[in-house]
């Protein structure tokens, strides 16, 4: 059986996203958790001083922040750009079995419930 992590995240209030700005702060976001990844091995010249537990959640609070940005210019696209989200899943799924980096014989969790 396929691992899938499904999350859903949700359309952030009070924001009015561009593609522009939301590139950004992707960028941002991508930053940050490449600091945080960085200073936990100590890349950064600086002793390690952070318990390992405090750096994986550290890193994971990051990798959130990334994803929850990600999700952010989705929703851009959608409502100003008309993009069918969805498709482009559909269309990434292929491209991934077309590389060889999923199997097409593989049931995913959905199919399997």
């Amino acid at each position: 059986m396929r691992r899938e992590k499904i999350i859903a995240l949700p359309r952030l209030d009070r924001l009015t996203p561009t593609m522009e700005s939301t590139a950004l702060k992707l960028m941002e976001e991508a930053g940050e958790l490449a600091e945080a990844i960085g200073k936990a091995r100590g890349l950064n010249g600086e002793p390690v001083e952070i318990p390992p537990q405090e750096v994986l959640h550290l890193i994971t609070r990051e990798l959130l922040d990334v994803a929850q940005t990600a999700i952010s210019m989705m929703f851009v696209l959608e409502e100003h750009y008309g993009v069918d989200i969805e498709a482009a899943v559909e269309e990434h799924i292929r491209k991934l079995v077309c590389k060889g980096y999923l199997s097409t014989d593989t049931p995913t969790n959905e199919a399997a419930s």
